[in-house]
């Protein structure tokens, strides 16, 4: 359904500005909050009058269904419009800068806005067309109840964002606390009705062109659920997915109910098979057919070798960088390079020796007589997103084919291992030694050396700030710059306004967060599947046999649903119900795991718990660590012994650092906070089923619960792992950094308070923040315009990393165990979205507390100053 247009009666046409496209301009959208609840309440009552005299017969149940539909609607907008006029009044004191207004309250209220409007425009249809002979009564109620159903949710969110602005200090988005309000959210994400935001109502909130993909991805992920575990192969799958999905599409109720229970119930396993379906061989070759065609394109293999890399403080110390041993020991690095132009170093035999093979055609272009470009002053290093468990740099290859042509440099992305088979801090492991090899091994990569921008969107930008983070922490040089697109910086149960927006969202529900962050975090239960030994024909067979028996059920659904939209109640149920039950579903797991399972279950196990509690353990246990870990991987650093060594103290664990930006409340603003913020209900407390919305009031609620088993572990308050939680000492030791976020992004949050961390320990940071597109638009960058722009605004930003006159001196000493003159460190980023301009501070100095992982990723980089003996012998 379109959105509301300017066509209307007056008030509304001078309540709404014209509607921006994402690319980001200066200034909010203006709205006269009391236009939009006027015309809400005329088109409501003028439409119920009306039909409350439709005479009794075949359409007077429904005429009355929807009388009551409008009836209801007007009781929830009288609640609503006091309390979207105090938000109205006090959201901008949560922006990052009064020309950058973006934070989850906006975000709740537009959403809310955005929903009135939906239901303006559908009530004005309604009247347009309530006389005319093929108008059905019974169509429009229906369609107008799931809108008061999605209203009805949104007034819950708005009362919970009422209490986390009663609850929360002033300035904060987030409730640092995992108990209190953030418990009573998880409470409300497991019982609350969602299944009409994924109906008739998904992707109301986001732009026009992007809601027909949102509607295609909701049809194929319940059609995948009800096929999910019945087929061995992934042609099977495809082929009862299509042939059961026409009642999903035909039937937007079913397919919000079958989309509220497979994302309640599935477990992370099913997510990473369905994000990874864009890489199969016949997709991905499709997508990659309408994407900018480039010379070079190849899957890499890196062996896992210890090399040195000369250190950013004194080139003539060399550190040792060893490769990646958490979880599953040293393995090959996967990555992909791809470049617009063959490039001098691309086409060399020791680059083409580490070329892995993918089924495919073969993407680099070779030849006696091909023409060699010199090489590249720019490089890209790319960390794809995925909530750490699902997909690879191929799902990302259309834009980062179209960054490669329009910045004339190489794209290096990193295939880094997954969750939950390869957990924190495995990831950031490998992404981080493929940093320093792509900085050793530049002349393979038709680089110069020269400046090296690192980007990623989502987990991808998570692991962008921590391996810059990591790369101060061991010396080496520092990326020029860092271009995060919507990154996850805290990855905790923490509440926020705009983690609300977790229980509309279409791609990123609450149940399926909280299993990637389990997931990441460790603490996600694995199933391991006994592979049966089938030969490939008696496979065919099997997925034919079932393939036609979908067809068959299919058909008849289809023709069901189209004479009698009534029998969705009588279709077969989902895999949440059916498959997970079938008979055709895999056999059990083995109770008695192998000899290799048990050994890789206790790595895994041992480096969980280690990183869980390093807090608690002494510095000599540390360093035993340490140093058993390093006797194990041979590896050794020559004159920089203390590189692995790690002392904790009291002032830097990453558990008592608070990213609370707190300041003096004007008296005025806190009255004004007051008004608007409320209290827990008052009564008598249910300790089992406390209430948490005021008497007369209960959101819809859904007929089955969530699974939503959170297990509350340290690890994920590490500043590797939640770099929002990081100390001081190691956010100023990061390059500039470029954040480009989402108006209704659940993670926006994770951005504006980064972004105000950052600049608020004297980091070059600027934030921009596009409307209307969901989280993870880059990867549908090929679908609209809006989408396109606002990838190209992430291209901008690399290339502002790229052309940024060099910093003098001073700035660059911003690496581990240096001097830094915080005067001479000042600079200036211009840009039209200018976050901050850096204004010298007090000259100072200080010494960037020395801390890394343990050699293999065994243990936590905490940072602390070192003793003045130790700064003694720092090398000049």
């Amino acid at each position: 359904m379109a959105t509301a247009k300017k066509t209307g009666s007056g008030v509304l046409k001078k309540a709404v500005n014209r509607r921006r496209s994402s690319k980001h301009k200066e200034g909010p959208i203006v709205m006269d909050t009391k236009a939009v609840f006027t015309a809400l309440y005329d088109v409501c009552e003028e439409n119920a009058t009306f039909f409350s005299g439709v005479t009794k017969g075949q359409s007077g149940d429904a005429a009355q269904h929807l009388v009551d539909t409008m009836t209801t609607i007007q009781e929830h907008a009288r609640s609503l419009e006091p309390v979207i006029t105090g938000f109205a009044a006090i959201y901008h004191h949560f922006d990052f800068d009064p020309h950058i207004p973006a934070n989850g309250y906006r975000s709740l209220v537009k959403v809310v806005r955005c929903c009135l409007l939906h239901i303006i425009h559908k009530g004005r249809d309604i009247t347009s067309n309530r006389r005319r002979i093929f108008f059905r009564t019974s169509q429009n109620a229906v369609e107008m109840q799931a809108y008061c159903s999605a209203l009805c949710q949104l007034r819950a969110l708005l009362y919970l964002a009422q209490r986390l602005l009663h609850d929360n200090s002033h300035g904060n988005l987030f409730f640092q606390e995992e108990s209190g309000l953030s418990q009573s959210f998880l409470r409300e994400s497991a019982s609350m009705h969602k299944g009409c935001f994924y109906g008739r109502c998904v992707g109301f909130q986001f732009t026009p062109a992007i809601r027909p993909c949102l509607q295609s991805i909701a049809i194929s992920l319940v059609a995948f659920g009800e096929n999910y575990k019945k087929h061995q192969s992934g042609i099977g799958v495809a082929a009862s997915s299509f042939l059961t999905s026409g009642k999903y599409a035909i039937d937007p109720e079913l397919r919000g109910q079958e989309y509220e229970r497979i994302t309640q119930n599935l477990d992370v396993h099913f997510w990473k098979t369905f994000w990874n379906i864009t890489e199969t061989q016949v997709l991905s070759s499709l997508v990659c057919m309408t994407a900018t065609q480039v010379k070079v394109n190849r899957a890499l293999s890196v062996p896992p070798m210890v090399f040195d890399l000369p250190l950013a403080s004194d080139p003539t110390h060399m550190v040792t960088v060893s490769p990646p041993a958490a979880h599953i020991g040293p393995a090959p690095i996967q990555m992909r390079l791809i470049s617009y132009e063959l490039r001098e170093g691309q086409d060399s035999e020791k680059l083409l020796a580490m070329c892995r093979s993918e089924g495919g055609h073969i993407s680099l272009s070779l030849g006696l007589k091909s023409k060699r470009s010199p090489p590249s002053p720019w490089l890209v290093l790319h960390f794809h997103g995925g909530g750490f468990v699902a997909q690879t740099s191929k799902s990302h290859e259309p834009y980062l084919r179209s960054w490669s042509q329009d910045l004339n440099a190489p794209v290096l992305s990193v295939d880094y291992s997954l969750a939950p088979e390869a957990p924190f801090p495995r990831a950031l492991e490998e992404c981080f030694y493929a940093y320093c090899w792509a900085i050793k091994n530049h002349n393979l990569l038709g680089w110069t050396g020269e400046r090296v921008c690192l980007a990623g969107d989502s987990a991808g930008g998570n692991l962008c700030v921590t391996v810059s983070m990591r790369a101060a922490s061991h010396g080496v040089r520092m990326p020029d710059g860092i271009v995060a697109a919507y990154p996850a910086t805290l990855l905790t149960v923490y509440a926020s306004p705009s983690r609300l927006l977790t229980l509309i969202d279409p791609l990123l529900p609450i149940s399926v967060l909280s299993r990637c962050l389990s997931a990441y975090a460790g603490t996600e239960p694995q199933a391991k599947k006994q592979v049966e030994k089938v030969s490939t024909l008696s496979m065919v067979r099997r997925d034919t046999a079932l393939v036609l028996k979908d067809f068959k059920q299919g058909a008849s659904n289809w023709i069901h649903s189209l004479l009698d939209r009534g029998s969705a109640d009588a279709v077969r149920k989902s895999v949440s119900d059916a498959s997970l039950t079938s008979p055709n579903t895999d056999p059990p797991v083995p109770t008695e795991s192998s000899k290799y399972s048990q050994e890789q279950g206790s790595v895994k196990n041992q480096t969980c718990h280690d990183l869980g509690t390093h807090t608690n353990s002494s510095t000599s246990n540390v360093q035993k660590n340490a140093s058993q870990i390093a006797n194990q991987l041979s590896t050794t650093t020559t004159n920089y012994s203390s590189i692995f060594d790690i002392t904790l103290t009291p002032e830097s664990q990453p558990e008592d650092v608070s990213f609370f930006l707190c300041k003096e409340v004007d008296p005025a603003v806190s009255e004004t906070f007051s008004s608007v913020a409320i209290p827990p209900p008052c009564g008598e407390e249910d300790k089992e089923n406390p209430r948490e919305f005021p008497e007369g009031f209960e959101p819809l609620r859904s007929a089955q619960l969530a699974e939503m088993i959170v297990q509350n572990s340290p690890i994920v308050r590490n500043p590797y792992m939640s770099p929002l939680l990081a100390p001081d000492s190691m956010l100023k030791g990061l390059p500039p950094i470029h954040i480009v976020a989402c108006h209704l992004d659940p993670m926006l949050d994770d951005s504006v308070m980064f972004a105000k961390r950052l600049r608020n320990v004297g980091q070059p940071v600027t934030l921009c923040v596009v409307d209307d597109l969901p989280h993870g638009f880059l990867s549908l960058s090929q679908l609209s315009t809006e989408t396109r722009e606002a990838t190209n605004v992430c291209m901008e930003r690399i290339k502002d990393v790229f052309t940024m006159k060099d910093p003098p001196p001073e700035m660059r000493k911003h690496r581990k165990l240096e001097r830094t003159n915080q005067n001479a460190s000042a600079t200036k980023i211009i840009h039209t979205q200018l976050s901050k301009e850096i204004k010298p501070e007090k000259e100072e100095e200080l010494v960037i507390g020395r801390g890394a992982f343990f050699v293999g990723g065994e243990g936590l980089a905490g940072f602390s100053p070192p003793t003045k003996s130790e700064a003694e012998k720092i090398p000049a």
